[in-house]
């Protein structure tokens, strides 16, 4: 059975680890043997669950658990396409960790093979749990090990603060999804999947289940305002982590929420999906607006993975209204570009971070004031960076379009909804959305031209080489992803149809009246539609038309010239627009988002510095007071802790006469 061999395949990352810290010492091993067999584990899984996805339900009991509480798998449509993402993204991201992680960098090169791997094994076994119990193990086993990852470098203090942040809020939200299962196991006290999806608590406590899920699934999400670990853990990490976390580990707090919001709580209030919508738009706004800001490569990233969550969540809860007033059609389009999205952000993202990997890793810098024309000695990681840039901004004809694109002909539906303040509020959203793939498109713009384009603003980025072979291969294997998921929609909206099928028993239907397989119309040819391929051929054939032109006019007439520089010969690298400058416009536009310091200097100084930071404005609205309201109910504690006998059997006196007073009354 194809689900024996997803446990088996995950069985054997364990052991890959297990190797890994037995021979810790051998860096050729682990690096040149065991991540890339880990690459290959994955590309089997990736198969096996794609084979799954239309194969039916299968499920398993394993002979390991507490005394008569074992621990169940299920494998269906849902948990079959997440392995899926997961394997096709961590094949990409084995291949380039195996030329990435260098001898003493971090922690050891042998417990970083442990964890990782046991960081894949626990999310494939998120996927594939069908209680509470298994799930929650899978779930603190997936966080524990991505803390140790991302604190690898534990020597500095910063990196220490990151990890204890994201522990942090990773504990509270999973307190609150199992309290969400305690919920919906009900008195019967039955933690099985199976049983839940039978829950009969009422509206008062599915609505409870759904919010504690919400809260649960958000942190881990990144969602507003449960944030604030994303853009500290994602810099702190090594790249691989950072692109996995953020490729595929968000990836599965989204399917806790469709299994919870759409499997396991099958009755939906349409204002859940308001609820969500709110969120969603909230989280992708927020983070649109604040990488366009960012001067640290890896934090522009994070921020842009909110963003992006932001949108998948938006998605969600379109397909929740749809699906609440029994318009299951228009719901299966908004759940599959939900899906797409999720599938392209892990492709895209993945890519961006491992490319900054390289650039760290070539330049020993992150900062964007300190980066440039890193297209001359890194043309490899440029070109396939400019493959993630292009994807995450939204353009066509790669993957990040057509999820979009989608998803705003799902809000083109919505004038249908039989609700008038919702038929009033949707159109915001699709303008929101608009706004956030705009500012998208700014940010991305900003992030090549500042690292790649121009001259080099420091001397040591002379000495800056590509990535290796191997690193080149996983950069390789994840830009051909976003180029296959944008030219070829039609084949992936077919592979997700069993997937929203099992969740709302309805299909996307494509118009096949266009009577050619490489158009895109969802519902109808007249409305819209979209031919990638097409799109593609035309661009290739003007580009191409263009550059022959060109070539036969002026080939024999060209001459190559210093361009000008506006009549100042001195000029540096240093003289090139700056990441704060060129992000000036949207640091004024969206100025009450933020929390800003400057420091100007006066026209006296002999060495004026010009300092502006931008800082998340809910650290000192929210965070910051519940850190002070916890620090004083601490010290109230400490007191009572440190005091004599005397004092401590006063206190229970006092409480046995409370006590006797009350009973008596």
């Amino acid at each position: 059975m194809l689900i024996h061999a997803l446990a088996f395949s995950a069985l054997i990352w364990l052991i890959i680890g297990g190797v890994g810290i037995f021979f810790a010492r051998d860096f050729i091993l682990i690096s040149n043997r065991l991540f890339p067999l880990s690459a290959l584990i994955s590309i089997f899984m990736a198969l096996l669950a794609l084979t799954a996805i239309a194969s039916g339900t299968q499920e398993l009991i394993l002979p390991i658990g507490l005394p008569n509480l074992p621990f169940h798998l299920r494998l269906d449509a849902l948990s079959s396409f997440f392995i899926f993402l997961l394997g096709a993204v961590s094949a990409g991201i084995s291949i380039y960790a195996a030329g990435y992680f260098r001898k003493a960098e971090g922690s050891a090169l042998g417990l970083q093979c442990l964890l990782y791997h046991i960081f894949l094994a626990s999310m494939v076994f998120v996927m594939l749990a069908n209680d509470a119990y298994a799930f929650m193990v899978a779930w603190e086993t997936m966080a524990l090990s991505s803390f140790f990852l991302v604190t690898a470098e534990h020597r500095h203090a910063e990196i220490r603060r990151a990890g204890y942040l994201y522990l942090l809020l990773a504990h509270i939200g999973a307190v609150a999804i199992l309290l969400s299962f305690g919920v919906m196991a009900g008195s019967a006290g039955d933690y099985t999947f199976d049983a839940m999806r039978g829950f009969n608590g009422g509206e008062f406590w599915g609505t409870v289940a759904f919010l504690l899920a919400l809260f649960g699934f958000g942190a881990k999400a990144g969602l507003l305002p449960l944030h604030v670990w994303l853009p500290e853990a994602h810099p702190a990490a090594p790249s691989p982590v950072s692109a996995m976390m953020s490729g595929v580990m968000l990836k599965t707090a989204i399917y806790g929420l469709l299994r919870v919001g759409f499997d396991l709580l099958q009755a939906h209030a349409w204002w859940w999906g308001l609820l969500l919508l709110l969120v969603g738009l909230a989280s992708a706004l927020f983070g649109a607006v604040f990488s366009a800001v960012q001067t640290d490569m890896k934090r522009l990233l994070a921020y842009s993975s909110i963003e992006n969550i932001g949108l998948i969540v938006l998605g969600m809860g379109l397909a929740m209204i749809f699906s609440a007033f029994g318009m299951n059609s228009f719901s299966a389009l908004a759940l599959t570009a939900t899906l797409y999205h999720c599938l392209n952000h892990a492709f895209f993202k993945s890519l961006l971070f491992l490319s900054t990997g390289s650039v760290l890793h070539a330049t020993g810098e992150r900062n964007l004031g300190k980066l440039g024309g890193l297209i001359h000695q890194m043309p490899w990681v440029a070109w396939l960076a400019l493959v993630g840039v292009l994807a995450s901004a939204g353009l066509p004809p790669l993957n990040g379009f057509v999820s979009e694109w989608l998803l705003l002909q799902s809000f083109l539906f919505t004038p249908d909804v039989p609700h008038g303040y919702l038929n009033m509020l949707l159109p915001v959203f699709a303008g929101a959305i608009a706004l956030i793939s705009a500012l998208a498109g700014f940010t991305m713009v900003k992030f090549f031209g500042i690292i790649f384009l121009g001259q080099p603003r420091e001397e040591k980025l002379a000495q800056a080489h590509d990535a290796s072979r191997l690193s080149r291969l996983g950069l390789l294997w994840l830009g051909a992803g976003c180029v296959l998921l944008g030219l070829l929609p039609n084949a992936i909206i077919a592979l997700l149809a069993p997937v929203v099928e099992s969740l709302i028993y309805s299909a996307l239907l494509l118009d096949t009246r266009t009577g050619n397989w490489m158009f895109l119309a969802p519902y109808s040819a007249e409305r819209a539609s979209y031919s990638p391929l097409i799109f593609f051929g035309g661009i290739a054939v003007l580009t191409l038309a263009a550059w022959h032109v060109v070539r036969r006019r002026y080939h024999d007439r060209a001459t190559r010239v210093p361009p000008w520089d506006c009549g100042f010969p001195m000029q540096t690298g240093r003289m090139q627009d700056t990441s704060e400058g060129y992000s000036q416009p949207i640091r004024r536009i969206f100025s009450p988002f933020f929390k800003r310091t400057r420091q100007h200097p006066s026209a006296f100084d002999t060495r004026p510095r010009y300092l502006s930071i931008v800082e998340d404005p809910l650290w000192y609205w929210l965070y910051l007071p519940i850190a002070w309201l916890v620090e004083r109910c601490t010290r109230v504690v400490d007191f009572l802790q440190h005091g004599r006998i005397a004092v401590y059997l006063t206190y229970s006196f006092a409480t046995l006469i409370i006590l006797l007073v009350l009973t008596r009354g």
